[in-house]
């Protein structure tokens, strides 16, 4: 699909996922050339004269040369093509232009030295006081590199910032396991880790971790949904030199982070996504179309040069999420009086029961505060006189044992009777995400179909 909607014409690939599409490049009209990294030509049956010509990977080595393309190139004109995650529908393409990862760099460099400066508010007594200089640290910056390359975190967030910052990237090899992270942070030293949530829980929860050292580990950062007080807690525990930690709120469709929370504000603010970047404007709207006042709760509006100029091929969706410039993130919120920002929800995912609004992630984050679970989601189910009830689906930690009225009376303990689960299902195995750390809640609840599904 990726393929065929951009129109490529050069595909380099491995060879686990050319073997998935091999007997299917010779429809592709635009491609021209596949270059194959890890594999040869000759290993495959490709359709020779009508198709796509077949390369190893080390052609385009073989032969450098010091003449460059002299193309022009505006700041408008696309620079990358990113897919959504699928979650709720077919990926569409979002456009990163040059602007937009211009944007970004100049946001990550401003916040940067903000969150240096933020570490001396750090409040008195904060556990990570004991830890502000570290003697592992070594002299130059060390990243391990967790989020994939396809997703906004891994290409603009590490891979173009730590270009720009001459950041030593330690790359994960092959699908994420706690073990291989904790083995890369020891073994590399590492200093900085930006990670999606998922991946930053199982590090924390994994029962050896303590087996590791994780002391040269200064910042850990993580994005893609709203944390849990629960995380920063765990994080501190299992990092002892961590110094900071960075919750970052950003879309496919806003060329990466668009609020950022560091510093002293992440123990201020825990349950906050931050500040708004230095270029982004934000904005909740409310059900008339009007911009809201703070405390009350609307769909969060970005605005700014990193926001995309649109989807590839797609103006219909381009002009309904895209509106006189501002980006409708399809996120429920609110801004605090200080110009914070707090996401409740997808709005697609909001529960209506009774009339009453309920926002899944209050009861996700509560859920996952016990120690006997070690992920859950709230989905809806319908119900006749209500509209929608509320149903929890439990990954169950290993070895616990928890009763459906332990999770009632745990969730009642602090949050409205209405939103306590009418419905709890255990799931068997992890919850499924997609490679950036979403739930596909679709999956959960035996909907449709799900494009670029591989799992973590």
């Amino acid at each position: 699909y990726g393929l065929d909607d951009s129109g490529s014409k050069v595909l380099v690939v491995d060879r686990k996922r050319f073997e998935r599409i091999a007997d299917q490049v010779h429809l592709l009209p635009n491609l021209e050339h596949i270059y194959l990294i890890d594999a040869l030509p000759e290993e495959f049956e490709v359709a020779s004269g009508s198709g796509p010509q077949v390369h190893s990977f080390s052609e385009l080595a073989a032969h450098p040369t010091e003449t460059f393309p002299t193309v022009p190139i505006e700041e408008s004109d696309p620079a990358v093509i990113f897919y959504t995650s699928g979650t709720t529908g077919k990926p569409k393409g979002a456009i990163s232009s040059h602007r937009s990862m211009v944007a970004n760099l100049q946001n990550t460099a401003c916040i940067s030295t903000a969150s240096v400066m933020h570490l001396s508010r750090r409040p008195a007594g904060s556990t990570s006081d004991q830890a502000t200089h570290s003697p592992a640290t070594p002299p130059q910056m060390t990243a391990l590199f967790t989020a994939p390359l396809f997703h906004v975190a891994g290409c603009h967030s590490t891979m173009v910032v730590g270009m720009l910052a001459g950041v030593k990237l330690v790359m994960l090899e092959g699908k994420f396991e706690p073990e291989k992270a904790l083995t890369l942070i020891e073994d590399e030293k590492i200093t900085m880790w930006s990670g999606v949530p998922t991946m930053v829980w199982r590090v924390c929860e994994y029962p050896a971790r303590h087996d590791f050292d994780t002391s040269s580990v200064t910042n850990v950062s993580f994005g893609g949904s709203p944390s849990a007080d629960e995380l920063l807690r765990r994080i501190r525990e299992t990092f002892p030199g961590v110094r900071t930690t960075t919750n970052a709120y950003g879309l496919t469709e806003s060329s990466s982070a668009a609020t950022t929370l560091s510093g002293a504000d992440a123990f201020l603010k825990p349950d906050s996504v931050g500040l708004p970047m230095p270029t982004v404007d934000i904005a909740i709207l409310g059900s008339h179309g009007e911009h809201l006042p703070p405390l009350q709760t609307g769909e969060v509006l970005l605005r700014g040069p990193i926001i995309m100029p649109g989807y590839w091929n797609k103006p219909e969706a381009t002009a309904t999420t895209v509106i006189d410039g501002w980006l409708h993130t399809g996120d429920v919120g609110h801004l605090d009086s200080e110009g914070y920002l707090f996401i409740t929800d997808r709005a697609k995912d909001m529960i209506i029961r009774g009339g009453e609004n309920i926002y899944c992630v209050e009861i996700e984050n509560r859920l996952v505060e016990h120690p006997g679970v070690a992920d859950a989601a709230i989905i809806s189910v319908p119900h006749e006189t209500l509209g929608e009830e509320v149903k929890a689906v439990l990954e169950i930690a290993d070895g616990a044992e928890v009763t459906d009225e332990e999770i009632r009376s745990w969730v009642a303990a602090t949050l409205a009777g209405f939103k306590v689960p009418s419905y709890i299902e255990r799931w068997d195995g992890k919850l499924p995400r997609n490679a950036s750390g979403k739930l596909l809640k679709n999956v959960l609840r035996g909907e449709g179909h799900v494009s670029f599904n591989e799992t973590m």
